[in-house]
């Protein structure tokens, strides 16, 4: 087990909007359904660190192997490397998953409520928060929502496209402003997917979004170091 990051993943955004600002969190996935190869023959490893660099105050690492082309390894060595609090993204269905997750070095972990029934869910989740993971709830629906209220969480995720369609659906922040209104009191909200431009991330953080989760508009950007800076600021100036 590597040593994990010293600051939670909820503290590293609740920092972030006590000074003002809206978190941008990037996504550091290989592949896109979508959109194909993401990487482009760059190290996803050097790019996490260089996203660090840019002011990320932490990171979402998917390790879904078949569809995103991650892997265990790949947050593992983004933990290692950063230091920062990393989101382990993937289909987690049992608690071997949770606690493959910690021995990984990720703080958080995501439970994707359309993946899994609603007793697996809240197992998952008090699994969860025992082996000292934040777990961040993921919507995509308000029944999902109303679902989600019942575990009181701490993160929850609005994803605006539909992950058991793979994302290829064209979400768009117009999901989170239709049902962030449902979220429970006292959760940090973020934003997920179909963020696709500085516009879109002042949508999301607009309606409320304590966060914005983007990928492939930072992999697809000519110059990820200035994309970057336009979405904070974007977001900063909603």
């Amino acid at each position: 087990m590597i040593k994990k990051a010293s600051t939670p993943f909820s503290a590293a955004i609740a920092a972030q909007r006590e000074h003002g600002r809206v978190a941008v969190i990037p996504d550091i996935k290989c592949i896109s359904p979508k959109e194909g190869d993401l990487l482009r023959g760059r190290d996803p490893v050097s790019v996490a660190a260089s996203l660090v660099s840019f002011g990320a105050p932490v990171l979402s690492v998917v390790t879904e192997r078949r569809h995103f082309g991650g892997s265990p390894e790949l947050l593992q060595a983004i933990a290692e490397r950063t230091g920062v609090p990393v989101l382990r993204k993937d289909f987690i269905k049992d608690v071997q998953g949770l606690r493959d997750t910690v021995a990984l070095g990720a703080t958080a972990v995501l439970l994707i409520v359309a993946s899994v029934d609603e007793a697996t869910l809240k197992m998952l989740y008090e699994q969860a928060l025992s082996l000292g993971l934040e777990p961040l709830v993921e919507v995509h629906t308000a029944q999902e929502m109303a679902l989600a209220k019942t575990l009181r969480p701490l993160l929850l995720g609005i994803n605006n496209r539909d992950i058991l369609n793979l994302e290829l659906d064209s979400g768009s922040p117009e999901r989170t402003q239709r049902l962030i209104s449902e979220k429970p009191d006292g959760c940090l909200l973020i934003s997920e997917s179909g963020i696709l431009s500085a516009e879109d991330a002042r949508r999301a953080a607009r309606a409320g979004a304590d966060a914005i989760l983007v990928g492939t508009a930072l992999w697809q950007a000519p110059d990820m170091a200035l994309m970057y800076r336009q979405l904070r600021e974007a977001v900063c100036s909603a």
